[in-house]
């Protein structure tokens, strides 16, 4: 009869320090034992010590906040969606050259938290013809991109990483990782094709460094430009060396713009260079490449379009803004590590609007 009395036929609410648990066969006991006399006894052997309460309570609130934990029942915190970013290099032309061979062997980027991404390229083990990039040291043989940074003025480019999928988040710098110690993978082409070695100081172990940070965005794309200028960046020595000190500036391809134009045929002497320099700003004193302000932003150069007979120049990847733009015909003679004296004309403001092209005509 005993056993029959405590089987959870029923089920009482009992207040326990505000909340109503379920007690089973509580009424079953309580009726059973009423006829005895016994119904005081045993509601008190029924009676919940306060410490048990006390117990019960926490018990029940780990338990509710445990539920509450994740939606999914995981109780991961959900991370950003990767982005994906696109790379690409251009460069601003030197006259006393054929060919600029930079070899790079991948890249590193390194992300505000300090995390840092090395890709490497690499032979694609399905068609040796053709380069992965790697996030590891490459399995396959190494692949590097070997670029003729003259070829890429007048707005082109050449491709470094197309549509790679990386963590969302801000970089703060990315590093080129580039090849000098053998033969032929950065050199040097001159006029009258004799090639020489380009030396980058420091640039086997640390690279060619830009520090502007940049932003992927989650589960979205950026594409930015490298803005690699050899007039300001190769360097022929007193010992017939050429060093390559690398000016290298990254902007947004969502954010930049042209300009391009004409030169007068009168402007273009016989025994002339001649280039457009870009100054950043309104009103800017034109000046020769020297590292001091005003430094140009960029130069083009002015080419002779045979089909036209006109001479024509564009500087691209421009951020939105005012510039000052000038004529010289003494490009040749600007050495980056001097102080030169160049004769500049038709100095002029021109604004440049994303992705739209400003005409200025000399």
């Amino acid at each position: 009869m005993a056993g029959r009395l405590f089987l959870p036929q029923v089920k009482e609410n009992l207040p326990i320090s505000g909340l109503n648990i379920p007690l089973p066969g509580s009424k079953l006991l309580l009726a059973s034992v009423a006829r005895s006399g016994h119904r005081h006894n045993v509601e008190k052997m029924m009676t919940i010590p306060a410490c048990l309460k006390k117990v019960g309570f926490f018990l029940i609130l780990a338990l509710l906040l445990t539920g509450c934990g994740s939606s999914n029942g995981t109780g991961s915190t959900p991370t950003a969606s990767p982005g994906v970013l696109s790379l690409q290099i251009t460069d601003a032309t030197v006259d006393s050259a054929e060919h600029v061979y930079v070899q790079f062997r991948g890249l590193e980027l390194q992300s505000s938290d300090g995390m840092r991404t090395a890709l490497y390229y690499c032979e694609d083990p399905a068609d040796a013809t053709k380069t992965v990039v790697s996030p590891t040291a490459c399995s396959t043989p190494a692949a590097p991109k070997q670029i003729d940074l003259l070829a890429l003025n007048g707005g082109q480019a050449d491709i470094l990483l197309n549509g790679y999928t990386l963590p969302s988040g801000h970089y703060s710098w990315i590093r080129l990782m580039v090849d000098t110690a053998g033969i032929h993978d950065t050199y040097i082409v001159a006029l009258g094709g004799a090639d020489s070695e380009l030396t980058i100081p420091s640039g086997s172990e640390t690279g060619l460094k830009l520090n502007r940070g940049f932003d992927v965005p989650a589960g979205g794309s950026a594409s930015f430009t490298i803005d690699f200028d050899l007039r300001k960046s190769v360097v022929l020595t007193g010992m017939g060396d050429y060093l390559l000190r690398p000016t290298l500036r990254i902007v947004d391809n969502t954010l930049v713009g042209t300009i391009s134009g004409t030169v007068n045929p009168s402007l273009v002497p016989a025994s002339c260079t001649p280039a457009i320099y870009v100054f950043t700003g309104a009103g800017v004193t034109p000046d020769d490449i020297d590292g001091i302000v005003p430094d140009p932003v960029t130069t083009a150069m002015v080419k002779l379009d045979s089909s036209s007979g006109a001479y024509r120049y564009k500087a691209a990847f421009l951020e939105a803004g005012d510039y000052t733009v000038a004529y010289t015909c003494q490009a040749a003679l600007d050495n980056p590590i001097t102080d030169d004296a160049l004769t500049f004309s038709g100095t002029a403001t021109v604004s440049v609007m994303a992705n739209s092209n400003t005409v200025h005509n000399f």
